[in-house]
């Protein structure tokens, strides 16, 4: 959720009775304080701090929700090992994202809270696996007893309700979110969602790290250097920096780097945050009850 997830929808989904979380991917560590702050300002209820363990800046991004007193931090991009310990001993909940199994056993060895079984549906930056939801929940089940959240392809109540047959105890919800009203990404980018057609998104760079993305002009260039055999620092060259603000946060629908997931091909309206999780929510209990139905 890099340029999507402040303090606006982070509080508004905390308020709406889910957990908000504030992406810190694409903030500064004194962007960050901002966030939290006027996040605790806005609601009263739980909400945390989602941290990539590749970020440049993580020494003090960690002691920023330290000293910001944050209770919940979800982790990702990055070995487990390396700062669970220092989150648990402050006193924080600590959630690591995983694509595969191998790095769900690396955050039970290292004594995460609970875990995040994202498959290659999702948006953003992903596992070279390829690893679908519906085939990795299962796997990553069977193997651990903590609490396991689901994400990637996951926007709806229908396919909140897959995920817990499937092993999941909640989800994990972020393309459905871009497309709020209090999500900071650029209107262009919100309204390119919300007309986007099966198909219209592809795992790609994988040969520095694979990210989802919407097949736009940018796309291209990436697409047609990979076929070329470009090395990677051919393709590092291409995408330079700051891509993914150009495209998201600033609305550049051609040159910029639009990260989403596969589920924006079924959102249809830009609509506030608390409508959409209400919506999710009565969508779960209606399945819920008639997939009940078809078995009494």
């Amino acid at each position: 959720m890099v340029w999507c997830s402040g303090w606006r929808l982070a509080s508004a989904v905390s308020n709406a009775g889910g957990l908000g979380l504030i992406g810190s991917g694409s903030m500064h560590p004194e962007t960050l304080r901002e966030h939290i702050q006027k996040c605790q300002a806005a609601t009263s209820n739980s909400f945390g701090v989602n941290v990539p363990l590749l970020y440049p800046e993580i020494e003090k991004i960690m002691s920023t929700i330290v000293e910001e007193n944050v209770k919940i931090v979800f982790t990702s991009a990055g070995n487990p090992m390396t700062w669970t310990g220092f989150l648990k001993d402050k006193g924080i909940t600590v959630v690591h994202v995983v694509s595969n199994t191998k790095f769900a056993r690396k955050s039970i060895e290292a004594g995460v809270d609970a875990i995040v079984a994202e498959g290659f549906e999702a948006g953003g930056h992903n596992g070279r696996e390829e690893t679908t939801t519906l085939c990795l929940l299962p796997l990553v089940r069977d193997m651990m007893n903590i609490p396991l959240l689901a994400a990637g392809g996951i926007g709806s109540g229908r396919a909140m309700l897959a995920a817990e047959a499937l092993g999941a105890d909640g989800v994990q919800i972020g393309t459905r979110f871009a497309a709020s009203i209090e999500s900071s990404a650029h209107e262009n980018f919100k309204n390119k969602l919300i007309n986007l057609g099966e198909g219209e998104t592809i795992l790609t760079m994988k040969q520095l790290t694979p990210v989802r993305l919407i097949k736009n002009k940018f796309y291209q260039q990436i697409a047609e250097a990979e076929r070329e055999g470009s090395p990677a620092d051919e393709l590092k060259k291409i995408i330079g920096k700051g891509r993914a603000r150009k495209g998201i946060f600033e609305g550049d629908l051609d040159e910029g780097e639009l990260e989403i997931g596969q589920a924006a091909s079924y959102i249809k309206s830009i609509k506030p945050a608390a409508e959409i999780l209400l919506e999710i929510w009565n969508e779960y209990e209606v399945a819920k009850k008639t997939l009940i139905g078809r078995t009494t």
